[in-house]
């Protein structure tokens, strides 16, 4: 499996822990104000983007639904409005994270729709062929190995399922450029410290964003991983993107 400069970008520089161990360790820290940061530092265009990315899956009319890195159900409740699949499973490997989100899913009634689990994308607990879509959502930056985890997507998809993954990527536009950098290395992890007590969180989301091998190059994994027909498209002058492929 390649290596990605991502892979190796952590949240504690000082731990001894696994990527993936820190990952989870810090969204089960910031896990009680996640929700709000996300809608405070987007101004809420965040809820924009993951409408715009689930309407990329309305062609295929998905019955059975998995959102890897659910976090706090976001994806996984929003595609209950849109997508009307017959059922939908969140895992992450975040129980902190896992447990606002059922939360929010009692709180809907969607509990009979939508059920979350402890769980990791690059070993996902499910046969082979069982899905019609899967998503991610924010999420693949904080794979421990990239090649590994979309593997696993795809193993799981049904023949004809479509991945959906929605992901931070860097805009080119120098003034848009400009400002987004002075946004996400000065404002957004002193935001982050003075909400969540937690700087590092927000400033390993500006360093993995960086590192993140976005738009041709995530096209080349996702043919790489198995992935048919896959397209990008970026939204917000490039801030965000929309990867879609086909198993």
């Amino acid at each position: 499996m390649t290596e990605f400069a991502h892979d190796t970008v952590v949240p504690f520089k000082d731990s001894e822990l696994s990527k993936k161990d820190q990952v989870a360790d810090m969204f089960n820290h910031i896990a009680g104000k996640y929700d709000f940061l996300n809608r405070f530092l987007s101004g809420g265009i965040d809820v924009i983007w993951r409408k715009k990315a689930l309407k990329h899956l309305k062609s295929t009319n998905p019955k059975k639904i998995l959102d890897v890195a659910t976090g706090t159900a976001d994806v996984a409740i929003m595609a209950s409005n849109i997508l009307h699949p017959q059922q939908i499973t969140g895992i992450d490997i975040s129980q902190g994270m896992l447990e606002i989100g059922r939360k929010k899913i009692e709180k809907k009634g969607l509990q009979h729709l939508i059920e979350l689990q402890l769980g990791d994308s690059e070993s996902i607990h499910f046969e082979a062929n069982t899905f019609d879509a899967v998503t991610v959502a924010f999420g693949v930056r904080n794979f421990q190995n990239l090649e590994k985890g979309l593997s696993e997507i795809n193993r799981v998809l049904k023949p004809g399922g479509k991945l959906m993954v929605l992901e931070f990527s860097k805009p080119t536009m120098p003034f848009v450029k400009w400002i987004y950098n002075f946004y996400m290395r000065i404002v957004t992890p002193n935001v982050g410290k003075l909400f969540s007590k937690n700087k590092d969180a927000y400033a390993y989301l500006d360093e993995s964003i960086k590192k993140f091998p976005e738009g041709k190059e995530f096209i080349k994994i996702l043919n790489q991983t198995g992935f048919q027909q896959p397209y990008y498209k970026t939204l917000s002058a490039g801030i965000c993107s929309i990867y879609c492929g086909i198993k």
